[in-house]
């Protein structure tokens, strides 16, 4: 197993949270919007996450295309330099996609609740 980030209470930024755990997500897989809130106790924070998502690409090393909707639908891909760019990203990834959506989701989803160890 992954060993996360130490989230640290001196740092309450929810965004920097989820940058931490989005972080840890391997090449290969990816995660939905709700299980990065779940993770972080805040379940329906999904929208959240979105926001975070949206502003991370001023963030240094946050893989931003490995985090879509539920269903595994790249629904952030309006967020990226081109219509394209979450696809090609994800696909250099070794993910495939068609149609927007991620092909084999439930094999390709990581749950950070299952993944991740919490000291």
């Amino acid at each position: 197993m992954i060993k996360p980030v130490k989230l640290s209470e001196a740092n309450a930024d929810f965004f920097d949270h989820v940058y931490q755990v989005v972080r840890l997500i391997p090449k290969g897989r990816a995660t939905s919007y709700g299980a990065i809130a779940a993770y972080l106790g805040a379940k329906s924070g999904s929208r959240m996450v979105g926001w975070a998502m949206n502003a991370a690409h001023n963030q240094e090393g946050v893989p931003a295309q490995r985090v879509v909707n539920r269903n595994g639908m790249l629904t952030g891909k309006m967020h990226f330099e081109t219509p394209t760019k979450m696809e090609e990203l994800l696909q250099s990834d070794g993910v495939e996609v068609i149609n927007d959506r991620i092909v084999n989701w439930k094999e390709i989803f990581w749950d950070p609740m299952t993944e991740l160890e919490i000291d």
